[in-house]
């Protein structure tokens, strides 16, 4: 009997591998405990169906103060930058605030360009949905700029995650 749930330990490994969710039985034939895991995987969503679509983006000319006053009217807080429609860098709502914070700093003269953030996470639409969860956790991200022909097409922020979650919970695990 330890030799089959040995196996049985080993099925289950190989089938979580490969397959990835798996749904366990359990019950007794012959008087014996038996285990066994079906697979119940479906396909892993893209990033396109949870991202924010049409996302609002602003030039790198754009003033701090025009940019803050956006964001506020959008509600949004993550703000994609453009240099001729492609993308160059990211401003969020907190990098506004700190900047706004140096007395020598006047948000109606100083450009979004001086204070964004230039190393960005960027994603195509078909980039599924638990791999960019998973750069965003590890690499503490607020956001993945999804970008498709050089063009910005979406943004998926950590607000766009805490939605995927409970739409796959609320549709996968109900019964």
């Amino acid at each position: 009997m330890d030799a089959s749930l040995a196996l049985l330990g080993v099925f289950a490994r190989e089938a979580r591998s490969e397959a990835g969710i798996l749904r366990r039985f359990s019950g007794f034939f012959g008087g014996l405990l038996f285990a066994s895991w079906t697979c119940m995987s479906k396909p892993i969503p893209q990033i396109s169906k949870y991202m924010t679509t049409t996302p609002v983006t602003v030039e790198r000319s754009v003033t701090l103060a025009e940019a803050s006053k956006l964001m506020r009217e959008q509600r949004i807080r993550h703000l994609p930058i453009t240099e001729g429609g492609e993308l160059v860098g990211v401003i969020t709502e907190r990098d506004i605030k700190f900047a706004e914070s140096f007395s020598m700093v006047d948000a109606a003269q100083v450009t979004v360009y001086g204070a964004m953030a230039e190393e960005l996470y960027v994603v195509s639409p078909e980039t599924p949905l638990d791999e960019v969860a998973a750069t965003m956790a590890e690499n503490k991200y607020g956001s993945a700029l999804v970008v498709q022909n050089q063009k910005v097409v979406g943004v998926f922020t950590t607000v766009d995650a805490c939605r995927a979650l409970a739409e796959l919970l609320e549709t996968r695990l109900r019964k």
